[in-house]
């Protein structure tokens, strides 16, 4: 689980301006971070298959999110995609 002091530094990290908390880069930038923390604990408990379908769930929604950044600004896209590092 992410801690509020890593969300709040994840949020200002990748906010558009000053009171954005609910932008597509600020929502992928959240998922990427919980998801990060749940690949590392499933690298430990490997048959944690409860915790492993909340991570598919979550990939689903962040792929969902890029589709539709991808599709509204190509630019904003190719920005977080790179801030982020998610494409090999």
């Amino acid at each position: 689980m992410i801690r509020k002091d890593q969300k709040t530094a994840v949020i200002e990290a990748n906010r558009t301006h000053e009171t954005d908390t609910g932008s597509p880069e600020v929502q992928i930038a959240i998922l990427t971070a919980r998801i990060n923390e749940l690949t590392e604990h499933l690298k430990v408990h490997i048959h944690d298959n409860h915790s492993r379908r909340g991570l598919y769930k979550m990939i689903g929604k962040r792929r969902k999110l890029l589709d539709y950044l991808a599709k509204k600004d190509i630019e904003r896209y190719r920005a977080i995609i790179a801030k982020l590092g998610i494409r090999k």
